[in-house]
């Protein structure tokens, strides 16, 4: 009877060791679980703005940006077809160099305006001259006095309407006047930069204001990075920041915060923040992805 109750007794030993180790399992799992919601929750990013959404976070994704003014669309003042073009795509131009020369009638027709206005407005001049010197004089009578005026300020204010022409077109009037007329119109960079976006080729017929390329001057690129609007009491003009580039290893860069838009996104409660970059590497391109952290001294 001793034996039976001493087997009975070990029995109850070994399953209750058996659900202690059960519920540890269980503890342990639950444990490493929820570790790893954890983990997925602080590295989450928003799909739509690459902004992380964690609560305090110092991290803002985004883009190598131009300045406005240091991005130039070449368009066209007057239509016509391209005749020759003096540049390729990603090659720099300097301010004022030709990039592409058009070919139009009306250009020579202008030209040719504009001289003969040069050429009536001198010698209407004179004679509007005289005929005050006569009418002083009481030689001639304030009609013919009042026509000679009439027909000098008339012819002025063509000649003044050709030389508007052709200033908005590129051409200097004086010069027209010593090296004779222009057979195509030289379409010139209006900055110094790179040329992109180049819409050109020999023959092609463009419209006004149609677009042939883009010149970008990278002597100073900016980022255009996305936050939060949480993040804004965090943030002040004048702040660090060090970003990486993507296709550029492990460097380093750094920037300084420019400006803080003034409008949020209704969408995703997002805003764009723009810095400027300190020392900008030539191997920079606008709309290189970036991603920028604030330095540990603007924390």
């Amino acid at each position: 009877m001793k034996q039976i109750w001493i087997a009975l007794a070990l029995l109850f030993v070994a399953v209750s060791c058996g659900k202690s180790s059960d519920t540890a399992d269980v503890k342990e799992e639950t444990t490493q679980e929820r570790t790893d919601t954890l983990d997925m929750e602080s590295d989450s990013v928003d799909a739509v703005t690459s902004a992380t959404a964690v609560a305090n976070a110092s991290s803002f994704n985004g883009v190598i940006m131009l300045p406005p003014e240091k991005h130039a669309t070449v368009t066209l003042m007057m239509d016509g077809t391209i005749q020759d073009i003096h540049l390729f795509p990603g090659e720099y131009v300097k301010k004022g160099e030709v990039i592409a020369t058009l070919k139009n009638p009306d250009f020579i027709r202008l030209q040719q305006e504009y001289l003969d206005a040069s050429a009536q407005v001198e010698y209407l001049e004179k004679e509007y001259a005289r005929q005050q010197n006569l009418t002083s004089h009481e030689a001639a009578s304030q009609k013919k006095l009042q026509q000679s005026k009439a027909e000098y300020l008339s012819m002025k204010a063509r000649l003044d309407a050709s030389v508007s022409q052709l200033e908005i077109l590129g051409i200097s009037p004086s010069g027209l006047q010593k090296e004779g007329m222009h057979t195509y119109l030289e379409i010139k960079a209006p900055i110094s930069g790179y040329v992109t976006n180049m819409q050109v080729n020999v023959g092609k017929y463009f419209n006004v204001g149609e677009p042939i390329c883009d010149v970008i001057d990278k002597s100073a690129l900016m980022l255009q990075l996305t936050a939060y609007e949480k993040d804004l009491d965090k943030l002040k003009v004048g702040d660090t920041f060090d970003f990486h580039v993507n296709g550029m290893g492990g460097t380093t860069f750094k920037a300084t915060l420019l400006s803080i838009d003034q409008m949020v996104d209704n969408t995703n409660r997002s805003i764009k923040i723009y810095a400027t970059i300190n020392h900008p590497d030539g191997n920079f391109r606008p709309g290189m992805y970036v991603s920028a952290r604030k330095s540990e001294k603007s924390e």
